[in-house]
């Protein structure tokens, strides 16, 4: 009989060492509702209240985008004493009080993905450096391959 207390406790710490392992080699969540792709993309989604289903709030290439459009669909869901992982963004949105804080998933979904998107443009321009006016410029000093150089834009001459 003791035998089988004893088998049962080794494995029952046996699978809680395989949770800690797991728990180590997953990449550390920084925000709450969020969770990173194996691609390196950030998701957020949220859990309707009394429901089993989500509110999908989209991707998002960085982790702050994707915290704030969380942070924004749990503001309509369950109000101002929700945790918050930026409180002090979403008390100061004068934008968040016009809505009506019985909004439909839909909606929900509508107004996080906004901001999200919006800071996480912010986010992409200025760490960026502005890559993609980089590849625009790059297209318009190509040569047109169809026309014939003339003498006065030929670039071998200075």
């Amino acid at each position: 009989m003791e035998t089988a207390c004893t088998s049962s406790s080794a494995s029952s710490s046996s699978s809680e060492i395989s949770k800690r392992k797991r728990r180590q080699l997953q990449p550390e969540k920084p925000y709450r509702g969020i969770r990173m792709r194996k691609w390196g993309k950030w998701v957020a989604e949220i859990r309707e209240p009394n429901k089993r289903t989500r509110i999908w709030l989209g991707s998002y290439s960085t982790p702050i985008a994707a915290a704030r459009a969380y942070d924004t669909a749990l503001f309509y869901l369950r109000g101002p004493n929700a945790r918050l992982n930026f409180p002090e963004f979403i008390l100061n949105d004068e934008s968040v009080f016009q809505y009506p804080h019985d909004l439909s998933a839909a909606a929900i979904r509508k107004k996080a993905t906004e901001i999200g998107a919006m800071v996480d443009a912010l986010q992409s321009s200025s760490s960026g450096g502005g890559g993609g006016s980089a590849k625009v410029s790059r297209v318009r000093n190509k040569p047109d391959l169809n026309e014939y150089p003339s003498p006065e834009n030929s670039e071998g001459e200075d």
